[in-house]
Formats: structure tokens, sequence, C-alpha cells
């Protein structure tokens, strides 16, 4: 990609970060001016989201130039992530952090797909598979990552009242370990789900959508991430991109259930993006 676009982007975040409204908008008016530019910059800030999707509902089921689709989502994922950093919209930390989500999304979706579990599957054949998973399936999982990181800049977040790291790291741990182990001595999702409402109750995001500061519990912030990852998965499934044994024979919608299961990932991915030395440094732990 050329450097126009990243000069194109550049603009557009400065813009988006010194804009005002006129003054005297107030009431109403003033609520319209934020609640658009809120939109503008969760927009901006799914930039490596909506690249990758976009690249998923354009390149065809049967492949381009007789690669197969899953190989292109491959190629081009990787060159929007080179592009992002070479473009300095991610730095090198973030691209750690962000290739740490890859892995543990990529040894989720192995393990998910495994002949003994088989909770859904990738039909499509292609050269880049591994252990039955497409290597594109880890950029799904960062994709979440890139998202939360671009939005912590351009919304200058921080949070108030977040529980101790060690107890967020356990939680994360949890949470990651019981997409494993429900297969075999239960589900405690909701045990989980339950330790987590009471670790965050008093925590508190705080976030600038144009020029003034506003405030939502951090909880609702996860919940709300999750159910819009809900909806990508249930495009994502309708363009066979992957299926769920249930959608084998005609697609539907996903469970309902898996919002719960996104939005506990999320969690677990804020906790990655907040040991981010720039990100710490905006998050308040009482003492």
């Amino acid at each position: 990609m050329s450097s126009f676009s990243v000069a194109a982007v550049n603009r557009l975040d400065h813009w988006l970060m010194q804009v005002t409204p006129p003054a005297d908008t107030n009431g109403f008016r003033r609520f319209c001016w934020e609640f658009w530019f809120f939109g503008l910059k969760q927009a901006r800030a799914c930039l490596f989201v909506a690249l990758f999707f976009a690249a998923v509902l354009l390149v065809p089921r049967a492949g381009f130039l007789g690669i197969p689709r899953y190989d292109v989502l491959l190629i081009l994922a990787l060159l929007i992530q080179y592009w992002m950093v070479w473009s300095k919209l991610e730095t090198v930390d973030e691209l750690k952090a962000i290739c740490l989500f890859h892995l543990v999304g990529f040894a989720l979706e192995v393990f998910k797909t495994s002949g003994a579990i088989q909770s859904w599957s990738y039909p499509d054949f292609a050269y880049t598979k591994v252990f039955g998973v497409p290597l594109f399936a880890g950029f799904m999982y960062a994709a979440v990552g890139s998202y939360i990181i671009q939005s912590w800049r351009l919304m200058q977040q921080r949070v108030a009242h977040h529980p101790p790291y060690w107890m967020a790291v356990l939680v994360a741990l949890l949470i990651y370990a019981n997409f494993f182990t429900h297969h075999y001595i239960g589900d405690y999702r909701w045990y989980i789900a339950a330790a987590t409402l009471g670790l965050y109750a008093r925590s508190v995001v705080y976030f600038t959508p144009l020029d003034r500061e506003r405030s939502m519990p951090l909880l609702l912030g996860f919940v709300l991430v999750g159910f819009f990852i809900w909806l990508a998965e249930n495009i994502s499934t309708f363009m066979g991109l992957w299926s769920y044994p249930n959608q084998l024979g005609a697609w539907s919608v996903v469970h309902l259930g898996k919002w719960s299961s996104w939005s506990l990932l999320v969690i677990m991915t804020f906790t990655i993006v907040a040991q981010l030395k720039y990100v710490k440094q905006r998050i308040d732990v009482p003492r």
C-alpha cells in the first residue's frame, strides 16, 4: 500500500482527535455529534478488521489465480499486518502482542477442530493448513487485539479501579483454560463470568468520543465488543469460511451463547493489551 494511503489515514486520525463541535452545541445536538464521532472512531479502530473481512467477502470460495481461498486470505492478512507496522499505525511492541493473540487463537482452533472435539471445521482445501486449521485463522483473533489497541489510542481511553493485575491475569487464564477443559470436566463459564463480574464491578473505562471525556462500566464495553464479534462470526459462517456442525446442511444463525464466549475472550485479550507499557500508564489499580 502506498505512502498516500498512510498519509490519508494519519490525516484522518489527526482530524478525529482534534475536531470540536460548534460552540453552541448542547443537548440532543451534542449527543448526535458525539455519537457520530464515536462511530467514526470505532470504525477507524476496526481498520485491520475491515480490511480483513473485506478480503473474506471479496475472495471467491474457489480461490484466486489457482490459489485456494484460505491461502489467499493468509497472504492478504500478512500484507495488511505488514502495512500496519510499516505505516506506524502499530508499533513493534503492539505487533508482539498481536502475534501472541495469533498464537493463542491458533492453539484454540487446533483443539476445537481436532477429531476428538470437532466444535467446528474448515471444509476447504489449503496448502497452509496445519493440523487441519488454515494459518489465516489466527488473524481473526489478532484482529480483536488490533481493534482494542487502535481504539485505546483514538478514544484516548483510560481505566479506573482496574483489579490487581495478578487477579486479572488469573481470570484470563481460567477463561482460556475453560475453552479446553469444558469438554472433559464441565463448562464453568458462568462461574468464571460471575467471578469476573465481581472483579471488574467497579472498573470504569473513560473515553473521548469528541472533545469531552465520557465513561461507562468496563464490563459493558467487553459485552458490546463481544456482541459485534458474534455478528462478524455470523457473516463469516454465512460466507462458508468455517462451519459449525449444525451449519453443514444449511446455514443458520450462530447460537447466541457464543456471545458470552466472545465477551470472555475480549476480557482475556484486554488483559494482554493491558501489559503494554503505554496502556498500563493509563490504568489505575487501587492500592
